[in-house]
């Protein structure tokens, strides 16, 4: 089974039988059909059905010469359409499917961001090179297997001001880093060790929640695992009526990244509330614009934010 089954409203599905079941359904009727003639002959297809609002199912395959479908691979979903980047992104055919993975960067993660794509079907037929950087547009979201709801940190207009004119000025110096300014990196490394120094002087009184107050890290031994905190901007509880599941879809803000992440009602412990805080592990999703319309998966990274 697919382990971020749970977190669209499928806890219940166990078994081989039941899942084969669900992709039954899907595949009878989905909501969104897409099909793409390859180079070769071969009908690709990509048949999504939505469960509850903005997640479901999707399954991945093709078509033979005699009308009959065989699925490839499947993976819930969770549809966002909100543009949280603009940036460079390189995209590549995965080794063990027929999925495809991509990496880009962003200036407000620090490090390159590494996700599945969600619509191979819409990237192939935008007939790009592989391997090659294109201009995209990334709405960004997330499944989630466990979370937990955290307080706020109340900011006064003063300390937002500064935090915001200080991301301001790291950002710049990364921008100048990545062009090989010494006199950026240098300022850069002094800034992460004067950091670690507040972090272990205030840690020995305060709570780290308290002193942290979004990131990005990256979870387990997978590269699209990911530990996130971000405030909670909006938030909503649908239902799955296949399971009567309730799954919850979160609006949160990360490191002035906006995303939307879906959880299982009964794995996320207390209740969201707007301008709380979501902290939970979670595999990322991405929806991609090449200068037409396509849709990926995307996976998070690292970035930390303190509050003075």
């Amino acid at each position: 089974m697919h382990r971020f089954l749970r977190a669209v409203g499928f806890s219940n599905i166990t078994t081989k039988q039941d899942m084969d079941k669900l992709l039954g359904i899907t595949m009878d009727k989905p909501s969104v059909s897409k099909q793409i003639l390859s180079k070769d002959g071969r009908k690709i297809t990509e048949l999504s059905r939505e469960f509850a609002h903005n997640t479901g199912l999707t399954v991945r395959g093709e078509y033979d010469k005699l009308g009959f479908f065989h699925v490839d691979h499947y993976f819930p979903y969770c549809y966002s359409s909100l543009i949280t980047m603009r940036t460079e992104v390189t995209i590549n055919r995965r080794v063990d499917t027929s999925a495809f993975t991509g990496m880009c960067d962003d200036i407000r993660m620090a490090v390159s961001v590494i996700f599945y794509l969600q619509n191979s079907v819409d990237y192939i037929k935008l007939n790009f090179t592989d391997n090659t950087p294109h201009r995209a547009n990334l709405a960004l979201s997330g499944l989630s297997l466990t979370g937990r709801i955290l307080l706020g940190i109340e900011k006064t207009d003063d300390s937002i001001e500064r935090l915001r004119h200080e991301t301001r000025m790291k950002r710049q110096l990364i921008i100048q880093a990545k062009n090989g300014d010494q006199d950026a990196i240098d300022n850069l490394t002094l800034d992460e060790i004067d950091l670690s120094g507040q972090l272990m002087k205030r840690i020995m009184t305060e709570d780290l929640y308290s002193i942290v107050d979004s990131t990005f890290i990256p979870y387990g031994s997978e590269s699209d695992n990911y530990m996130i905190i971000g405030t909670i901007l909006n938030w909503s509880l649908t239902t799955n009526p296949y399971t009567n599941e309730d799954v919850f879809q979160l609006l949160i803000n990360c490191n002035d990244v906006v995303m939307n992440i879906s959880i299982n009602r009964k794995d996320l412990e207390g209740e969201p509330m707007i301008g709380r805080r979501f902290k939970g592990v979670s595999g990322c999703r991405d929806t991609l614009t090449l200068f037409q319309p396509a849709w990926y998966k995307i996976r998070c990274i690292f970035c930390l934010c303190l509050i003075s």
